[in-house]
């Protein structure tokens, strides 16, 4: 299995709908990579900041009729991102625009997915029920942190794996990676990391731990073995590295000879750049759906990996626009 090729020009132009990409400001690297692979320009658009804090958005050319997709990821400052996005969305609604596809590689609220503590709102489906109030007809993403978000959502929702990406990478940065060991760094991830090992054809462990707080956890055992062979350890986002510190920690400690990691979202907030820098690890790599600056590529010591997601996304985009399956994808 690989990454689909790039779609065909002829095909997105059989449709009578023009197929338009529009990018926020939260991610337009990313959104320019998927336009190359479509070989369609991004479109125009403009978003400005009032000295109250209000943002207006302006799209500078028609989007009458047109299959309007509009990329913005939930990365920092998240707040503004969600609001520059259904922004964006109700302005290609009120210009008429035939269908409006809300790209977000990135859905960070996807953590707050349930209710575990008393009087906190489920702030997933809040999120969800604000994109679909602004008029999106779909939402296309990308490994959201608990697939039940999903369900938050009344519009259709194709929901992309980096799962093929991320094996392809390990495979060709590792010599005999078949030979190693994939490692879920907890129970939530197994799943995903059993088909990682699959795509390997290599050995599976998982750590057993307790999340104590958002940045506290607590490990309590090893289930597999990784004495001697690389750990390939298999997550769906860093945050501030504190859980990735842990499973490095205990990989090492088990005896793992090398380890590399691969995440689809490379958040890195807080001390996460520092931690990594200092962290008895080969690589660490994650996916383009948030953007990793040089600076802090830089900052960890060459230790950081970006693996583009653009022809996974410009795929899926043109077999939406086209009508085509998208699950195919990942047959």
């Amino acid at each position: 299995m690989s990454v689909p090729s790039r779609p065909s020009a002829a095909l997105l132009e059989s449709r009578r709908s023009p197929l338009m990409v529009f990018s926020g400001q939260s991610n337009r690297p990313l959104a320019q990579a998927i336009c190359d692979n479509l070989g369609v320009p991004l479109g125009h658009s403009t978003t400005e900041k009032f000295t109250n804090d209000n943002l207006i958005v302006h799209y500078e050319q028609s989007l009458r009729e047109a299959d309007v997709f509009i990329v913005q990821t939930f990365s920092n400052p998240v707040s503004d991102s969600i609001m520059e996005l259904m922004l964006m969305i109700d302005a290609a609604k009120s210009a008429s625009a035939g269908r409006v596809t809300a790209v977000i590689p990135y859905y960070s609220y996807a953590r707050s997915d349930k209710k575990d503590s008393p009087r906190i709102s489920i702030a997933g489906r809040l999120v969800a029920d604000l994109i679909q109030a602004a008029g999106a007809d779909r939402v296309l993403t990308m490994t959201l942190h608990s697939p039940q978000v999903h369900g938050f959502f009344k519009v259709p929702v194709d929901h992309l794996s980096a799962d093929l990406v991320l094996s392809e990478h390990f495979r060709g940065c590792v010599d005999n990676a078949h030979e190693g060991v994939v490692l879920a760094p907890d129970a939530g991830s197994i799943k995903r990391a059993s088909r990682i090992s699959r795509l390997l054809d290599c050995g599976l462990a998982m750590i057993d731990k307790e999340r104590v707080s958002d940045t506290e956890v607590v490990p309590r055992s090893l289930i597999g073995e990784v004495d001697g062979k690389t750990v390939f350890i298999i997550d769906d986002e860093i945050s501030t590295a504190g859980s990735l510190v842990e499973t490095v920690n205990i990989a090492r400690s088990m005896g793992a000879k090398d380890v590399y990691v691969a995440v689809t979202h490379g958040v890195y907030s807080g001390p996460a750049i520092q931690r990594i820098a200092g962290l008895d690890v080969t690589q660490v790599a994650s996916c383009n759906t948030v953007y990793v600056s040089p600076e802090k590529i830089e900052a960890a010591g060459g230790k950081l990996a970006v693996l583009d997601v653009a022809p996974l996304f410009a795929s899926a985009i043109a077999n939406i626009h086209t009508g085509a399956s998208v699950s195919t994808l990942f047959s």
